[in-house]
């Protein structure tokens, strides 16, 4: 097959066969196509697009170019995505409650991008834990713990790796189909059976409007499916933070809280989790009511806490962290409160400027090659909706220095809007089936 013929066909918006889109996609992980081609379609693909099947074989291809995990165990092997927020941490509970309730949880996890927290990064905040391991490491762990929480190894999908690292520089990174291909040939490389999808919509989102949500949401959806992986979606709220902690220490911490069965930690972080819990069991045979009520007892029993401390440990983390994760999350050592500049309703926050802060503070990378605080960040963010009067906390600041304190205190004021009460989004504001 040649390369050209296949970049003129997506160019005069004609969609190449199956065999040609995986011969490219093959082609991209052994060098065969050159990063001049891979640009070229890359730019033909953000044009003028693909259409479902050829998102369906693009996905198959890039998932096929490296390794493809099998498993044989004695439950369903499932996994969950986000498409990327402010205080979105449910990765860190919705994990271990699912391998509480029977099912296995092989979870290939990123870092932040742009403004939003990586799961890595949350996670690597936790002393030892390593999320750096072999596909056999992650095959025994997930096998005797239930779940385990790791980056993509060499060996998966290096074509997407390698076509993502060609969008990042020629302008391409916001075509849905590409995204869509990027996203499920690494989940699907996991051996997955059935997936479900956290597409965010609002200030703290990537996807500022409910078109553009939808749109990808039905791409992931329709491709998934396509692929031979049973997926749905939920499009979720993003005009205000998920949890009342942004930052990867803090995000740790509300999370084991809980984990430890305090809803009114993070209502909100904890009611998605059941939520998506309940559709990813309904996708593999259980009743949805009953599976929502699977995941909410898991979490209030303290069995997903048990899965948790034992897929740390065996990660390499503190082995007493369901009992003593206070003392082992780092702190910053500069803590103080945003007061609020005069009294009425929390009317609007903008996520991505919160966000922002956290990053400029040191909580997330402007580069590849920062290294990150884990420490530092904002927790106690006020909620959509909430009374405040002149001086209540509107968050509580944790850096590094006082002129970090100083520059986050500013932008929080600018982040967040007080007036009239706003009329407060659902969280989750549509499903994708």
């Amino acid at each position: 097959m040649d390369a050209r013929a296949i970049i003129a066909k997506v160019r005069r918006k004609q969609t190449p066969d199956a065999d040609e889109i995986k011969w490219f996609a093959s082609g991209l992980a052994s060098g065969a196509v050159s990063d001049a081609q891979a640009g070229a379609f890359a730019m033909a693909v953000c044009l003028n697009g693909l259409g479902e099947a050829g998102r369906v074989a693009l996905t198959q291809g890039m998932r096929d170019s490296g390794d493809v995990l099998s498993w044989d165990l004695d439950g369903p092997v499932v996994d969950k995505h986000s498409s990327g927020g402010v205080g979105d941490c449910t990765s860190l509970i919705l994990a271990p409650a699912l391998a509480a309730c029977g099912v296995f949880v092989p979870m290939i996890s990123g870092r932040g991008l742009g403004h939003t927290g990586g799961t890595l990064d949350k996670l690597e905040s936790i002393p030892g834990y390593d999320t750096n391991i072999t596909d056999a490491q992650l095959k025994q762990i997930t096998r005797k713990v239930g779940c385990c929480i790791i980056g993509a190894t060499g060996s998966i999908a290096p074509a997407d790796k390698r076509l993502y690292g060609v969008r990042d520089v020629t302008a391409t990174v916001e075509s849905i189909d590409l995204i869509t291909a990027s996203i499920l040939s690494k989940k699907l490389a996991a051996g997955l059976e059935a997936l479900v999808l956290d597409v965010k919509v609002g200030s703290g989102a990537f996807m500022k409007t409910p078109d553009d949500a939808r749109a990808l949401a039905k791409s992931l959806v329709g491709t998934a499916n396509g692929a031979g992986c049973a997926t749905a979606a939920f499009i979720t709220d993003m005009d205000q933070p998920l949890a009342p902690t942004l930052g990867n220490a803090l995000e740790v911490g509300t999370c084991m809280e809980v984990l430890a069965g305090n809803r009114l930690a993070a209502p909100r972080l904890h009611d998605l989790t059941v939520a998506l819990g309940g559709r990813l069991l309904a996708l593999v045979g259980h009743d949805e009511g009953e599976a929502e009520e699977m995941i909410s007892d898991a979490i209030s029993s303290g069995r997903a806490m048990e899965h948790f401390a034992a897929m740390t440990a065996a990660l390499g983390g503190p082995p007493d962290m369901a009992d003593d994760w206070h003392t082992h999350l780092p702190k910053a050592p500069v803590i103080g409160e945003v007061p609020a500049p005069e009294s009425g309703h929390i009317n609007a926050i903008n996520g991505e400027a919160l966000g922002l802060a956290v990053v400029d503070m040191g909580g997330g990378r402007r580069v590849e090659t920062d290294r990150i605080d884990p420490a530092v960040g904002l927790s106690e963010v006020v909620m959509l909706g909430t009374k405040v009067t002149r001086g209540d906390p509107l968050a509580v600041i944790h850096a590094v220095d006082e002129d970090s304190a100083e520059a986050a205190a500013r932008a929080v004021l600018a982040a967040i809007t007080i007036g009239d009460a706003p009329d407060l989004p659902d969280l989750i504001r549509e499903r994708i089936d």
